[in-house]
């Protein structure tokens, strides 16, 4: 069996290549260049230490290691489409769309297709039920990235592999103490890899520039102060506002007119909502869900799972009926539907 090891230099996906190789398997390595180039002169990721324990880890256990560089694919799918997002005033997900467009997507078409299997260090599982084979959680929920995955598609899922899925982060880290591998004390990545050591809000306004617009109180329509554009903020953000007298939330946001408006208090009664409709579902399971069924889900990246039911809309969308009230539900991110066992990811859909 061929495989191709996506490693990016951190702790999680070097142990995957220990552990494959304890195996029995010499993948061959693969480093994706992402990142944010353009002819201004934007900051890169910085790669060129990611690459340099990358390229030490091949060299220590024997593989062929080879640099992708996707940066024009990234840029036309997950940077594209997250400013747009924004400027729609979504909730985008860049996570969501590199792992289906860039890293299963573009890579695939680029190397992956001549390997039989794409081996990665993300937290999740793979589980056969009746002869079917489905995305499942990862023995550690607070690591677990199923929601990251929950995208792509039935043949992506078919062909990856997930070292890592049955260990802890503990354990993760204790393997590559062991191994000496010098990724071992690195910390886990954070946030957009394109942004480098941009600032959100920098990249934002270059892209979208500010204009001013009003902060308005929903319960009362009162004006308590400005904003600079309402891209800067998403529902349910409580800091950035810059109001006397709160905690104040965004809980609702005029595209049209550019106003944002807010509600007092730690646990104001409308950022809640129990019923999330989606637009573009997405079946991950390789059979037609039985609707409506009893589920779990997530509409955010927590380990914590909600109770609900998916139901059929009679226009055709479907939409979650949750068994308790959501907090900060924000149009574009997407909702991941599991089983009512919270192990099998059986469908996902971005939040209308």
């Amino acid at each position: 069996m061929t495989i191709a090891a996506l490693v990016s230099g951190g702790v999680d996906s070097s142990v995957v290549v220990h552990l494959l190789k304890e195996q029995g398997y010499t993948p061959d390595i693969f480093y994706i260049r992402i990142g944010m180039e353009d002819e201004e002169g934007y900051i890169d990721c910085p790669a060129e230490e990611d690459i340099e324990i990358t390229q030490w880890i091949a060299r220590k256990y024997g593989c062929r290691f080879e640099e992708v560089n996707l940066h024009k694919e990234y840029w036309d799918n997950v940077v594209s489409y997250t400013i747009e997002s924004v400027r729609k005033g979504l909730t985008p997900n860049p996570d969501v769309m590199c792992n289906k467009l860039i890293k299963f997507g573009a890579f695939d078409d680029r190397r992956g297709h001549a390997y039989d299997r794409i081996a990665t260090g993300h937290y999740a599982t793979t589980a056969i039920v009746d002869g079917n084979t489905f995305l499942a959680t990862a023995k550690d929920p607070v690591k677990d990235q199923t929601d990251f995955l929950s995208q792509l598609s039935y043949k992506q899922i078919q062909k990856l592999m997930f070292p890592i899925g049955h260990l802890m982060k503990g354990e993760v880290r204790a393997i590559a103490h062991e191994a000496g591998l010098p990724s071992a004390d690195r910390k886990d990545s954070q946030g957009i890899c394109f942004l480098g050591k941009i600032n959100y809000n920098d990249f934002i306004k270059r892209y979208l520039g500010e204009r001013e617009g009003k902060i308005v109180e929903l319960e009362s329509g009162k004006v308590l102060g400005t904003h600079k554009g309402y891209w800067f903020h998403t529902i349910g953000q409580r800091k950035g506002l810059y109001l006397s007298g709160g905690p104040w939330f965004v809980v609702r946001k005029d595209i049209e007119n550019n106003v944002l408006y807010v509600s007092q208090g730690y646990d104001p009664r409308e950022q809640y909502g129990d019923r999330i409709t989606l637009m573009g579902f997405h079946p991950l399971a390789p059979v037609e869900l039985p609707l409506p069924m009893e589920v779990k889900f997530k509409i955010r990246h927590t380990p914590e799972f909600h109770p609900g039911r998916l139901v059929q809309l009679p226009d055709g969308l479907v939409q979650i009926e949750s068994g308790e009230l959501i907090q900060g539900i924000a149009a574009g991110q997407y909702a991941t539907i599991y089983d009512a066992d919270a192990h099998l990811v059986i469908a996902s859909g971005m939040i209308d």
